[in-house]
């Protein structure tokens, strides 16, 4: 489970030049750029042998603001894991591309090298002693690679980073996942232990500490980083921060939490994208790859019978929880439709004509290998949603959420109806064509504003929308529902208005068992093939 909290933090770095340019410190102080010789395949770097970490007590929530500034820097060629599961009762297995004689080729990682998608496990441990040489606590991490604050770290690396932003699976339904570092460029290390529901977030006491890290021996050999430059230490100040930066957190940390969600799905509706409701700032306003054409088309190219499409999926319904508002009981989820096709769903809408009007009619667009576009066919609508919290054009025909009882006849619809489509979820980036880093993450960067006439919205291939249904004529209500068995339904394409290569796998139901007394309603969640999630 990702902790929303658990940030890199930004420490102030006690030497100059931290991370600039060339990563200028190696753990034995050797210069990265003044290397003649191949680097090797990857090394461990430290910036810095010292750092300043500041520790806010708000409001009785401790935070501490603590980064060693740790990075891995790949060699002369990129390091790449890919991770995936076959089904959601079979173990993950990864492997790593290598290149031999020019030629890219995957080398089997070891059995129980990667047990989950948040990287390779125990990749690095730490301990922190005190001034006296104390051991304060011990704990590992893992490593992915994949970061947002990835630079080259040499004149000569390449001028872009392909891979991912994020290690991806928190959605705990994930089934595949790519994780690297571009040749020269560097990934921080993560250096704080992984968030556990039910244990204190991590917390130094005031004081000055020594933080050492080691890298894992069996990685060492596994990936060639010389064992002289395997281990930092790093002089650790912690600090009381003062009273005028505290306004400053309570807002970092709100952010923080948008940015970063938990497993479960937050509390707002589609909160899994940062910026909804800034029609100010809508990518699809300016970005020429996410504008839709200004009209229509005069003439409609059909479809094609075959060539690449996309396929929706509907993963099991996740983050259930219970809720009770002003007497009445419901059941919150969330719900993720994915894209295992060949092509991206793109669908653009275009604004009917008359002043003020709040309706879009909304075509698909189809492509071929090549990504020329080759046809495309109406598919339904979409309108303007004003309310405080979404202030963008949804797509009326992409989903549906039910709740269905022991028999799987409907006993409750959600009140949710239309979309805004966004690539918010890694649910698989091994299947061929899947998009690494699409641009269309969040609600910032799709479904456009009242202003515009045409809007396009996108799910890439190997790419999942969540939406988490959390308010009242969205989640279930269940107030006057006996207790039993029932099933939620998250079912995709539900009026077959999108061509698709397959639609027998658009529902997918996830048991719930209700019980307890009006006054005091229970919900239980069996796992699917083990997931708790």
């Amino acid at each position: 489970m990702t902790d929303p909290t658990n940030h890199r933090r930004r420490s102030r770095l006690l030497t100059a030049g931290a991370v600039t340019g060339a990563l200028a410190l190696t753990a034995a102080g050797v210069g990265v750029a003044q290397a003649a010789a191949a680097p090797p395949p990857l090394s461990f770097v430290a910036a810095t042998s010292a750092v300043t970490a500041e520790r806010y007590d708000y409001d009785g929530e401790v935070w501490l603001s603590f980064d060693l500034g740790l990075h891995v820097i790949a060699g002369k060629d990129p390091f790449e894991i890919w991770a995936k599961r076959t089904g959601y009762d079979k173990p993950i297995t990864a492997e790593r591309v290598v290149v031999k004689n020019g030629k890219k080729t995957k080398v089997a990682l070891p059995a129980g090298t990667v047990t989950d998608f948040s990287g390779l496990k125990d990749f690095t441990k730490f301990t922190i002693t005190n001034e006296a040489g104390e051991t304060v606590t011990e704990y590992t991490t893992a490593l992915c690679g994949n970061t947002w604050g990835s630079a080259r770290t040499r004149p000569d690396a390449p001028a872009a980073n392909p891979y991912p932003t994020d290690c991806g699976g928190y959605n705990p339904f994930t089934l595949g996942a790519v994780w690297g570092i571009q040749a020269g460029w560097n990934s921080a290390v993560p250096d704080q232990p992984a968030y556990r529901e039910g244990r204190p977030s991590f917390d130094l006491p005031v004081g000055k500490y020594t933080a050492t890290a080691t890298v894992n021996p069996v990685y060492q050999q596994m990936f060639g980083i010389p064992a002289d430059s395997a281990k930092a230490s790093v002089a650790v100040t912690v600090v009381d921060a003062a009273e005028d930066n505290k306004a400053g957190l309570a807002k970092a940390m709100k952010a923080e939490a948008v940015e970063e969600p938990a497993a479960a799905p937050p509390a707002d509706e589609h909160s899994l994208h940062a910026g909804e409701g800034d029609a100010t700032r809508q990518v699809s306003s300016y970005l020429p790859e996410f504008r839709a054409p200004a009209k229509r088309p005069a003439t409609l190219k059909a479809a094609p019978a075959s060539g690449p499409k996309p396929d929706l999926k509907s993963l099991p319904a996740w983050g259930m929880s219970l809720s009770e508002e002003e007497g009445k009981w419901y059941v919150n989820f969330g719900a993720t439709v994915w894209n295992a096709g060949t092509s991206p769903l793109l669908v653009d809408g275009f604004r009917r004509t008359g002043a003020g009007s709040e309706l879009m009619d909304a075509y698909q667009y189809f492509f071929d290998a090549k990504g020329n576009q080759v046809g495309s066919k109406q598919a339904g609508t979409m309108e303007w949603d004003a309310r405080e919290g979404h202030m963008h054009w949804h797509f009326t025909d992409f989903a549906q959420y039910n709740l269905l009882s022991s028999d799987q006849k409907l006993a409750v619809r959600s009140g949710k109806e239309a979309f805004c489509l966004a690539n918010t979820d890694a649910v698989d980036f091994t299947i061929p064509g899947a998009k690494w880093r699409p641009e269309n993450t969040d609600l910032s960067t799709s479904c456009g504003a009242d202003t515009v006439v045409a809007v396009r919205e996108v799910l890439d291939i190997g790419n999942g929308d969540t939406y988490s249904q959390s308010r009242p004529g969205q989640s279930f209500e269940i107030t006057d529902l006996p207790n039993g068995t029932y099933y939620i339904q998250v079912l995709a394409n539900p009026d077959k208005k999108l061509a698709e290569l397959d639609t027998k796998n658009n529902s997918a139901l996830r048991q719930i068992i209700l019980g307890g007394t009006p006054e005091e309603r229970t919900l239980t969640v069996p796992p699917v093939h083990g997931i708790e999630g």
